[in-house]
């Protein structure tokens, strides 16, 4: 079997086309953020008040990087920390209203650009690929 060939490649390949599709729209409609961004604010405006780890392990992201995307969230003006009350040396994080209006705008593009992303796919097979990746990723 051909390196090209295996899981592990064609995943890197499919992600990187993901990451490329997902930047260039988000260039296209002046939206500064990446995926993993989105992911977090997707995360944070689910379950407001949840903390750094908690946003890491709803997107399935590293613990000990998830600190750099939310302070650039934070710096973005999309996202506030609040010292929780339960304990205080957690941080709370909730959307701002510029973060909630970002999120809402874009949406809308990300969903459309999923068909982009597979678009070598049909509709039957972009299902059938979804269903057999959540069936891959599951423990």
């Amino acid at each position: 079997m051909w390196t090209q060939d295996m899981a592990g490649h064609l995943i890197r390949r499919l992600h990187q086309q993901s990451v490329q599709v997902f930047q260039a729209r988000a260039r296209a409609v002046g939206v500064d953020l990446t995926p993993v961004q989105f992911a977090a604010l997707d995360a944070i405006r689910s379950e407001p008040g949840s903390d750094q780890a908690r946003v890491a392990a709803r997107i399935a992201y590293d613990r000990a990087t998830i600190g750099g995307v939310i302070e650039r969230l934070v710096e973005k003006g999309y996202v506030a920390r609040t010292v929780s009350r339960r304990d205080r040396r957690a941080r709370e994080l909730t959307l701002t209203a510029a973060g909630a209006a970002a999120f809402a705008a874009f949406l809308p593009e990300v969903q459309a650009l999923q068909a982009e992303i597979l678009g070598g796919l049909t509709e039957e097979e972009r299902a059938a690929f979804l269903a057999l990746a959540r069936k891959a990723i599951q423990p």
